[in-house]
Protein backbone atom coordinates (compact mmCIF):
# COMPACT_ATOMS: atom_id res chain seq x y z
CA UNK A 1 0.00 0.00 0.00
CA UNK A 2 3.08 2.24 -0.09
CA UNK A 3 4.02 3.71 -3.47
CA UNK A 4 7.75 3.76 -4.17
CA UNK A 5 10.03 4.79 -6.97
CA UNK A 6 11.96 2.07 -8.78
CA UNK A 7 15.74 2.14 -9.08
CA UNK A 8 18.60 0.01 -10.33
CA UNK A 9 21.55 -0.03 -7.95
CA UNK A 10 24.87 -0.99 -9.56
CA UNK A 11 28.44 -1.58 -8.42
CA UNK A 12 31.61 -2.28 -10.38
CA UNK A 13 32.50 -0.79 -13.77
CA UNK A 14 30.49 -0.25 -16.94
CA UNK A 15 32.07 -3.39 -18.42
CA UNK A 16 31.98 -5.56 -15.29
CA UNK A 17 29.16 -4.80 -12.88
CA UNK A 18 26.47 -6.32 -10.71
CA UNK A 19 23.09 -4.63 -10.40
CA UNK A 20 19.78 -5.09 -8.67
CA UNK A 21 16.34 -3.53 -8.74
CA UNK A 22 15.63 -1.71 -5.49
CA UNK A 23 12.75 0.27 -4.09
CA UNK A 24 14.09 0.23 -0.51
CA UNK A 25 16.08 3.41 -1.22
CA UNK A 26 15.97 6.65 0.72
CA UNK A 27 17.87 9.77 1.65
CA UNK A 28 19.38 9.61 5.13
CA UNK A 29 21.17 12.91 5.78
CA UNK A 30 21.83 16.23 4.08
CA UNK A 31 25.00 17.06 6.01
CA UNK A 32 26.86 14.93 5.20
CA UNK A 33 24.82 13.91 2.17
CA UNK A 34 23.96 10.23 2.78
CA UNK A 35 21.58 7.77 1.13
CA UNK A 36 20.79 4.14 1.79
CA UNK A 37 19.45 1.05 0.10
CA UNK A 38 18.70 -2.38 1.53
CA UNK A 39 19.98 -5.43 -0.39
CA UNK A 40 19.38 -9.00 0.73
CA UNK A 41 22.49 -10.44 2.34
CA UNK A 42 22.56 -13.07 -0.44
CA UNK A 43 22.06 -10.53 -3.28
CA UNK A 44 24.40 -10.96 -6.25
CA UNK A 45 25.48 -7.31 -5.92
CA UNK A 46 27.07 -7.86 -2.49
CA UNK A 47 30.54 -9.15 -3.60
CA UNK A 48 30.92 -6.24 -6.06
CA UNK A 49 29.67 -3.73 -3.49
CA UNK A 50 32.10 -4.96 -0.83
CA UNK A 51 35.03 -5.15 -3.27
CA UNK A 52 34.49 -1.75 -4.92
CA UNK A 53 33.00 0.14 -1.94
CA UNK A 54 31.06 2.29 -4.42
CA UNK A 55 27.62 2.14 -6.01
CA UNK A 56 25.15 4.10 -8.08
CA UNK A 57 21.42 4.51 -7.61
CA UNK A 58 19.70 4.96 -10.97
CA UNK A 59 16.09 6.19 -10.94
CA UNK A 60 14.06 4.52 -13.68
CA UNK A 61 11.60 6.13 -16.09
CA UNK A 62 8.28 4.60 -17.11
CA UNK A 63 10.04 3.48 -20.32
CA UNK A 64 12.52 1.36 -18.33
CA UNK A 65 10.08 -1.09 -16.74
CA UNK A 66 11.79 -4.00 -18.51
CA UNK A 67 15.08 -3.07 -16.83
CA UNK A 68 13.41 -3.27 -13.44
CA UNK A 69 12.17 -6.78 -14.22
CA UNK A 70 15.54 -7.81 -15.68
CA UNK A 71 17.62 -6.59 -12.73
CA UNK A 72 15.13 -8.15 -10.29
CA UNK A 73 16.09 -11.52 -11.85
CA UNK A 74 12.50 -12.00 -13.01
CA UNK A 75 13.18 -11.78 -16.76
CA UNK A 76 11.85 -14.75 -18.78
CA UNK A 77 14.65 -17.07 -19.93
CA UNK A 78 13.14 -17.34 -23.41
CA UNK A 79 13.37 -13.61 -24.13
CA UNK A 80 16.43 -11.57 -25.10
CA UNK A 81 17.50 -9.19 -22.33
CA UNK A 82 16.35 -5.58 -22.65
CA UNK A 83 18.74 -3.11 -24.24
CA UNK A 84 20.59 -0.73 -21.92
CA UNK A 85 23.89 1.10 -21.64
CA UNK A 86 26.12 1.68 -18.63
CA UNK A 87 28.92 4.21 -18.45
CA UNK A 88 31.71 4.62 -15.92
CA UNK A 89 31.02 7.44 -13.52
CA UNK A 90 31.79 8.62 -10.00
CA UNK A 91 30.58 5.89 -7.69
CA UNK A 92 30.36 3.22 -10.35
CA UNK A 93 28.41 2.35 -13.46
CA UNK A 94 25.67 4.83 -14.34
CA UNK A 95 22.63 3.66 -16.26
CA UNK A 96 22.28 5.90 -19.30
CA UNK A 97 18.84 7.43 -19.86
CA UNK A 98 17.72 7.09 -16.23
CA UNK A 99 15.84 10.12 -14.85
CA UNK A 100 18.63 10.69 -12.35
CA UNK A 101 21.60 8.90 -10.82
CA UNK A 102 23.38 9.18 -7.48
CA UNK A 103 27.03 8.09 -7.24
CA UNK A 104 28.10 6.93 -3.78
CA UNK A 105 30.99 5.72 -1.68
CA UNK A 106 29.97 2.86 0.63
CA UNK A 107 30.30 4.31 4.12
CA UNK A 108 28.83 1.47 6.18
CA UNK A 109 26.96 -1.83 6.04
CA UNK A 110 24.56 -2.21 8.96
CA UNK A 111 23.00 -5.55 9.87
CA UNK A 112 19.27 -5.49 9.15
CA UNK A 113 18.19 -9.10 9.68
CA UNK A 114 18.23 -10.91 6.33
CA UNK A 115 19.17 -7.62 4.59
CA UNK A 116 22.01 -5.14 4.85
CA UNK A 117 21.42 -1.43 5.24
CA UNK A 118 24.02 -0.04 2.83
CA UNK A 119 24.78 3.57 3.68
CA UNK A 120 26.48 5.61 0.99
CA UNK A 121 28.05 9.05 1.02
CA UNK A 122 27.03 10.92 -2.11
CA UNK A 123 29.90 11.67 -4.50
CA UNK A 124 27.96 12.88 -7.54
CA UNK A 125 24.46 13.64 -8.80
CA UNK A 126 23.23 13.41 -12.38
CA UNK A 127 19.89 14.53 -13.79
CA UNK A 128 18.61 13.71 -17.27
CA UNK A 129 18.53 16.59 -19.72
CA UNK A 130 15.34 15.21 -21.26
CA UNK A 131 12.38 17.24 -20.03
CA UNK A 132 9.21 15.71 -18.62
CA UNK A 133 10.40 12.16 -17.96
CA UNK A 134 8.05 10.35 -15.61
CA UNK A 135 9.35 8.01 -12.89
CA UNK A 136 8.45 4.35 -12.74
CA UNK A 137 6.36 3.68 -9.62
CA UNK A 138 5.61 0.43 -7.81
CA UNK A 139 2.32 0.27 -5.90
CA UNK A 140 0.09 -2.59 -4.74
CA UNK A 141 2.21 -5.20 -6.48
CA UNK A 142 2.20 -3.49 -9.89
CA UNK A 143 4.15 -0.96 -11.88
CA UNK A 144 2.40 2.39 -12.12
CA UNK A 145 2.97 5.72 -13.82
CA UNK A 146 2.75 9.27 -12.58
CA UNK A 147 1.09 11.60 -15.02
CA UNK A 148 1.67 15.12 -13.70
CA UNK A 149 -0.48 17.85 -15.17
CA UNK A 150 1.26 21.08 -16.27
CA UNK A 151 -0.76 23.24 -13.87
CA UNK A 152 0.61 21.22 -10.93
CA UNK A 153 4.25 21.41 -12.02
CA UNK A 154 4.75 24.73 -10.25
CA UNK A 155 7.36 24.62 -7.46
CA UNK A 156 5.82 24.81 -4.02
CA UNK A 157 7.37 26.96 -1.31
CA UNK A 158 7.15 25.41 2.15
CA UNK A 159 7.06 27.34 5.38
CA UNK A 160 8.11 25.21 8.33
CA UNK A 161 8.10 27.98 10.93
CA UNK A 162 5.06 27.20 13.09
Amino acid sequence: MFATGVTVVASGTADDFQAMTANAVTSLSLDPMLVLFCPRKTASIMPALQANETFTINILTTHQRDLSIYFANAWPDDRAPPTFEMEDWQGGPRLKYAIASVGCHLKELVDGGDHWIAIGEVLALHRSKQPMLNPLIYYRGRYREVAPSPEHDVPVEWDFSW
